[in-house]
């Protein structure tokens, strides 16, 4: 068993110190900042995506322009290209949400650059291949979708080298944490006993389906395909066909077809949030380890043909001298000092900073100019966001790729490098098979 992921309680707890700030600006800003040096002029924050001046000077950081053709990568990679069907108003959010993040990125990259823990070339080189490898995409494709990005050979170097330096960076300042003493961890472990347990659940396998071409080697382009491709295989399934062999086959997921479809534990209650109280009662109660699920499951837009491969029929309380308890009780303590440091030194640098925000300035100087109304022509069916929430191009699609925390597992953004995106990786902290 997987002892690092059994403390699910505890590591909500710990990890919303940890990341409040961490992950909603540094990951995400690490995604969408690239060095830039011309100027141009002001920026129009109502402007629409071909309209908006790419040249034009959207803030100044210490004397450092970030100019707004940055500001639109980072919309159109946050939106997937939905920005079209945007409003305004909707824009106007988008474009300072994703300013925000490159001011925080600029700011955070100088400091590298003072605490010299920018990386070589050949670092940066490196690790530009490791991406390409590990993206699972052909050179055409991985090329593609570059270019679909809006990213050039030397715009995508530069992403690389700013997203190492911030790595850089964190190690530098938060290895000055030390471990925490024996009596601080029996404490820590003793106040939160209720959350050290193996909650009942069951791991599951997937296979998936994706009606969207994600350029993954994807078999099909739209729901009727997705449907009949996902009857195919799941008939396969239930006859008797290699599930593990079935995924590296047929899986559209590029994580779940690597690893021949092992997917992820989920405890009772993530059981019926995801897939409803049914399924649940299916798995848990009338299934055994092996069965195939019979009918196949949405998630996320996807659809999952899903594998029981073992159950937990109880929950199980852990002490503190159980396996590998007292370590992940060590690591927590680390990690949610080495956040808190971070999350401060990030703060002071950004109150140093200085900062001239004019995307901001011209939305305070006129009010009253952006129009709620959104053009008339809908999006296609299947692809991504189109809600009224502007900041759906926000913060939430961290950079993998980067993965400046130390202990994160969040998702990657296409303006880093398009490696592929796990559909059906869900919660980061899952409890995984024996």
């Amino acid at each position: 068993m997987d002892w690092a992921n059994t403390f699910k309680g505890v590591d909500s707890k710990v990890h919303k110190l940890i990341f409040k700030w961490f992950s909603a600006a540094v990951l995400a800003m690490a995604a969408l900042f690239s060095m830039t040096s011309c100027s141009g002029g002001a920026a129009d924050p109502a402007a629409g995506p071909a309209g908006a001046d790419p040249n034009a000077v959207a803030a100044r950081v210490n004397g450092k322009d970030i100019k707004m053709e940055e500001v639109e990568k980072g919309v159109k990679a946050q939106s997937q290209g939905q920005e079209a069907y945007f409003s305004p108003l909707e824009l106007a959010s988008a474009r300072l949400t994703v300013l925000q993040q490159l001011i925080q990125g600029e700011v955070m990259f100088q400091k590298a650059e003072k605490e010299q823990a920018v990386p070589t070339e050949e670092e940066v080189t490196a690790e530009m291949n490791r991406q390409k490898t590990s993206s699972g995409l052909s050179a055409e494709e991985f090329d593609r979708q570059m270019k679909s990005a809006g990213e050039s050979e030397q715009s995508w170097r530069q992403n690389v080298k700013k997203n190492l330096a911030l790595q850089k960076l964190q190690e530098k300042i938060t290895n000055r944490v030390e471990a925490p003493k024996d009596k601080e961890i029996e404490e820590f472990y003793n106040t939160n006993k209720e959350q050290f347990k193996n909650k009942r659940g069951a791991q599951l396998a997937a296979i998936v389906i994706d009606p969207a071409n994600s350029g993954q080697g994807d078999l099909t382009t739209n729901q009727d395909q997705a449907n009949a491709r996902a009857k195919e295989i799941g008939q396969r399934a239930m006859t008797g066909s290699d599930f593990a062999t079935l995924a590296r086959e047929a899986s559209e997921d590029l994580q779940s077809r690597s690893q021949g479809g092992d997917w992820r534990y989920f405890t009772e209650d993530e059981l019926k949030q995801s897939f409803g109280d049914q399924v649940a009662d299916l798995i848990m109660n009338k299934m055994q380890n092996g069965q195939i699920v019979p009918v196949a499951l949405p998630l996320e837009g996807k659809t999952l043909i899903v594998k029981l491969q073992r159950k937990q029929d109880r929950d199980e309380d852990l002490t503190l001298e159980s396996p590998g308890v007292r370590q992940r009780v060590t690591e927590l303590l680390i990690n949610a000092r080495k956040g808190l440091l971070w999350q401060s030194y990030g703060a002071i640098a950004i109150n140093e900073a200085k900062v001239e925000n004019f995307l901001a300035q011209k939305v305070v100087a006129n009010p009253n100019e952006l129009s709620g109304a959104r053009p008339a022509a809908p999006p296609t069916p299947g692809n991504a966001n189109t809600t009224s929430n502007a900041n759906a191009a926000g913060a939430s699609n961290a950079n993998a790729a980067a993965n400046t925390n130390t202990n994160a597992n969040a998702r990657p953004a296409a303006n880093s490098s398009p490696a592929a995106q796990p559909a059906a990786n869900r919660p980061a902290n899952a409890n995984s098979g024996q």
